[in-house]
């Protein structure tokens, strides 16, 4: 699996980088994106820190822009971790309010009362500020919503089992509440230690890549 992982880390490298502010033009409709973070190395090079897609028709741009530029943790599990490292390194009771889930009627009604949205708006800023000084991401396009998501998993999978590329010392998300974060090194939850990528995984996107 090392192998595999080093394999895929060096074939990502070369795709065109993209940083904030980025031109969304030059950004497929529909595909995955692999973040790398200042500061993180594996293989010789940039670390892959997170591997994501997304569900709906086209909106791999509207999926990258939630997590770098909309202030809203809600629509961003993405920021939400970042968020909860950030709190929780520094210790701030306000990771409990942090943890809430807006985005129904239901939980504004219950919930919102009990946030200092003064102080939410304070750790979006900070997030948004983390996010876009400190991560740069690569695209591959894949228009088949099954095919992204099969593939989504499998490289989640094999570079959670890489032992080879592991996070740093100082890495923000040693401070996240989330253990899967913590011993994972990656800023994503789910998909973690299951099948990872084939050969044949690999060449089709090597094959992606060459192109």
């Amino acid at each position: 699996m090392s192998d595999i992982c080093a394999q895929l880390h060096r074939a990502l490298r070369v795709l065109e980088r993209h940083r904030f502010p980025f031109d969304a033009k030059r950004i497929p409709l529909n595909g995955l994106y692999v973040l790398f973070e200042k500061g993180e190395t594996g293989h010789g090079g940039d670390r892959i820190v997170r591997i994501g897609t997304h569900t709906g028709e086209a909106q791999l741009r509207s999926r990258l822009k939630q997590h770098f530029i909309t202030p809203s943790k809600d629509r961003s599990i993405f920021r939400k971790n970042i968020g909860r490292a950030l709190l929780n390194r520094n210790h701030d009771p306000f990771i409990r309010e942090w943890e809430f889930d807006l985005t129904t009627r239901k939980a504004k009604d219950e919930l919102g009362p009990l946030v200092d949205f003064r102080k939410q708006a304070e750790v979006e800023r900070q997030v948004s500020d983390y996010i876009q000084e400190r991560f740069e991401f690569v695209v591959i396009g894949e228009a088949e919503k099954s095919a992204r998501l099969s593939l989504e998993a499998r490289m989640v999978s094999t570079v959670s089992h890489c032992r080879d590329c592991g996070a740093s010392a100082g890495w923000l998300g040693l401070s996240s509440p989330k253990d899967k974060i913590r011993e994972s090194g990656l800023w994503q939850v789910n998909e973690l230690y299951g099948e990872g990528l084939s050969a044949a995984d690999l060449e089709r996107i090597l094959a992606t890549v060459n192109n």
